[in-house]
This record gives structure tokens, sequence and C-alpha cells, in this order.
């Protein structure tokens, strides 16, 4: 078959460009490693900044976003029994949307075919052919049958462990990671949250973070080290620490149920600066990881995309290259901005390994600044609401 893009990868980066570039009348196909049940299935984060609504609104995407998403004009830092609220609406002006990904998924792929998006699930042995010249094409197998798809583009979006990313070349110098040295076990619960706005706690036993999904939904987070296992984390253990680290009063709001899910994600910083090789391009977590702690994986994809697909829409509309060119440096911008955001949040709320009792003091006394400087929290409110493209 023959398209003009080939998109490696059926998540919402994926589905996203996907949309953007049928709006634009750009052919496109979608190749999608796993079912459409299992991708529906992917419980991930849920708080959208005003830039990745707008994708969806200005896509006509939006109809259940805006009937079942929930504005938060804040969140909050605590300790011990200490909270600060940063006011994100007063300082900015904007304000996130709790909105599940597993939903945004939903709208995308229920949309896909009137909207001439093209999608294949459950490929395998996907592989990228001749990346460094302008007639790309990309090989892979569905129910045992190998198929070709020839095109002028193609768009990684298929993860850190996809084909897309293992087809670029990577120079040692342009890849920059770091592991965290412990993991978020975290469980959805069909139980009411404990706050109406997300809590972010640094408590002596360790991190842990309350959300909501919805007025009836809980996602909750504590993190361990790597070395344990869900099986060591039964729900009344889970539910146990939890009320201990986000301390007396959150407690008591607590309603504890049976997790509807219960996983262990790994924490890792992530950057791919080689974000094109030819006629080969990267988005997403394919080319770039930032830990949970700020909710801005998703978001970051979405401005992805839209740099991409603006891009793209430029040079098969106009046959202009500059800006799609420019896309690597560009995105990178907001990749390196919101990395900075991600990492900082999650050393102030963590205990690390080897802390020392001066490193204790000083995470209380940054609590302390933040607490007291409106300076420090619009800083703190602009990067959540995620900063200008």
């Amino acid at each position: 078959m023959k398209t003009q893009v080939a998109i490696i990868g059926g998540g919402p980066a994926g589905l996203m460009l996907g949309h953007s570039l049928r709006a634009e009348n750009i052919e496109c196909v979608v190749l999608e490693r796993a079912s459409a049940g299992y991708v529906l299935g992917r419980i991930r984060a849920g708080v959208l900044e005003q830039r990745t609504t707008d994708l969806l609104r200005d896509l006509g995407l939006d109809e259940r976003l805006r009937k079942e998403g929930i504005r938060e004009d804040g969140f909050n830092l605590a300790e011990g029994n200490r909270m600060i609220r940063i006011d994100v609406a007063d300082l900015t002006g904007k304000h996130t949307t709790v909105y599940g990904q597993t939903e945004i998924t939903r709208d995308l792929m229920t949309a896909a075919p009137e909207r001439g998006l093209e999608i294949f699930y459950e490929v395998s042995d996907v592989a990228l052919h001749d990346i460094d010249s302008d007639a790309p094409f990309v090989t892979f197998h569905k129910n045992g049958t190998q198929h070709r798809v020839d095109c002028r583009f193609i768009a990684g979006c298929d993860g850190f462990h996809g084909a897309a990313r293992r087809a670029m070349p990577l120079p040692p110098d342009q890849v920059f990671e770091r592991r965290y040295p412990f993991g978020w076990l975290g469980i959805l619960a069909d139980v009411p949250p404990c706050h109406d706005e997300i809590v972010y706690a640094n408590h002596s036993r360790g991190f842990a973070l309350a959300s909501k999904r919805s007025h009836t939904r809980s996602r909750y987070y504590i993190d361990i080290p790597l070395n344990q296992k869900i099986e060591d984390w039964g729900d009344e253990r889970f539910w146990d620490e939890l009320c201990l680290r986000l301390g007396r009063d959150l407690a008591a709001s607590i309603t504890r149920g049976p997790a509807i899910e219960k996983s262990i994600a790994p924490l890792r910083s992530f950057v791919c600066t080689a974000m094109r090789a030819g006629s080969l391009f990267l988005a997403g977590d394919a080319a770039h990881i930032v830990p949970p702690t700020g909710a801005k994986g998703l978001n970051l994809a979405a401005s992805d995309v839209i740099y991409l697909a603006r891009g793209l829409t430029s040079y098969f509309r106009y046959g202009e290259i500059d800006q799609l060119a420019a896309y690597p440096e560009t995105a990178l911008k907001r990749v390196w901005k919101a990395s900075r955001f991600s990492a900082s949040l999650t050393r102030l709320m963590h205990h690390f390994p080897g802390d020392t009792a001066f490193d204790r003091q000083m995470q209380r006394a940054e609590l302390d600044y933040i607490a007291g400087s409106a300076a420090a929290q619009t800083a703190i409110a602009e990067n959540y609401v995620g900063l200008p493209l």
C-alpha cells in the first residue's frame, strides 16, 4: 500500500498525529503492535494541559472531554500535615483538566473510521527501511502475511522500546538518561478521592500521591524500592502506608476499596536529541520520557504532535521543508524545560538512597521557601500548567 505518512504506534501520540494529518487531508496509516483492547486497557495519567485540550478541541474530538473532564485550578505539595497549595488559575490564568488517557484513546479510536484514519492493530515484525531516502517504506506482518507501506515520511510514536527508536541512529552524545532508584506503586480504585485536587506528599517514610480520575474513582501512588514486587503489597498494606504518608488530615478522608488495577512504574528521565534521521521523525515516548511527577508525559507527546503536524502540513501543502526540518530543535526546547521541571519536582518530593540529614533539611527549606514566596509558586504554576509552544 502507499500513503504519505506511515505512523508507527497507535497510542495517544500516534492517534493524535493521525487525526491531525487527516484534518489536513494528508494520507496516513497507523501501525500498532497490540490489540485495540490492550491499547484501551492501558492505565496511564490523566492531567491535561490546556494546550492538549485545545488540540482535541481543534480536532473536534473533545465532546466527551467537555462533559466529563474535571477542571482543576491548582494542586498541592504536602509535608507531614502541612499543605502548600499552588493556585495555578490565580497565578497563570490557566487550569488543567482531569481526563484519563484511556478516555482520550477511546475518543481517538472511535472517531478514526469516520475521519478516514486507517489503523492496523496486532501487527508484528515492524521494520523501517531506507529512512535516509525520500522513499522510505515499512514492512510488517499481520495474520501471517507480510505487508509493505511505501510513504514519504515515517513518524515513530511507538514508545521507548519500539521499532522506530531502534531504527534511529543514536550517537552516544545524543542520548541523555537518568534512572531513578525507586518506582511508583499505584492502584486505581472505585472510591471517591480524598481531596479535590492532586496532592504530592513528602513524608519521612517516602513519597505519596493522591489524585482522581472522576468523582468516584481515585488513583493513588507510593514510591517503593525497585527490588520490591506487587506481590509484596496487598491492598491493606498499601492503604495503611498511603495513610501514613499523606498525613493525618488527608488520611481521615480516604475511602478504602479493592484495587481495580495495581502496577509498579519505574521512573526514568530520558531524552533522545536525535528526533529526526532522514525521513524518520520521533515523537512522544520514543524520543523522551519524564518521571510522572508533574504529569508531563502525555502533554509533551501532544506538543510534539502539534509541531510535527505543522511541519508535515507545510511540506505537503506548500512544498516547504523548513518547518519540518526545524522540528527537532523546536520540540526539544519544550522537552528539556519539561524534563527539568519533572526532575526537580521528583527530587523535591522524594527521598533518595544516600540522602543525608543535610539533604533532608534542604528539602524542608525549599518547601518553606515555596510556601512563603509568590514568585516561587508562580514559577511552579507556569511549568505545571504548561509552558507556551
